[in-house]
């Protein structure tokens, strides 16, 4: 059992770690647009801005049906990242009792 289960928890956890990094670039690419610092009327940074938007909404659209809404705040990302905390935990506990087999 531990042949399939340490490398899928291992998958995993990777998995966890960049998506993480994922909402983190969705953030930071709102606050530039949103600042200004970056325009949508270039193609790179509208393909990159998809790209981020496509990644990320479903897992931020139910929350933010969920949460309070706060004005221009979104605290969507917070909570997401909140959860993928939640689940490395819960997976980083799991591959070690799995490697303590």
């Amino acid at each position: 059992m531990a042949i399939i289960l340490v490398p899928f928890l291992t998958v995993l956890a990777i998995a966890l770690d960049i998506y993480w990094y994922v909402v983190l670039a969705t953030v930071i690419f709102s606050w530039l647009l949103a600042f200004g610092v970056v325009n949508t009327y270039n193609h790179v940074v509208r393909t990159i801005g998809d790209v981020l938007s496509r990644l990320t909404e479903p897992a931020l659209r139910p929350l933010r049906r969920i949460l309070p809404d706060v004005g221009a705040v979104d605290l969507s990302p917070i909570a997401l990242w909140l959860i993928i905390l939640f689940l490395q935990m819960v997976v980083g506990n799991l591959l070690g009792i799995a490697r303590g087999l």
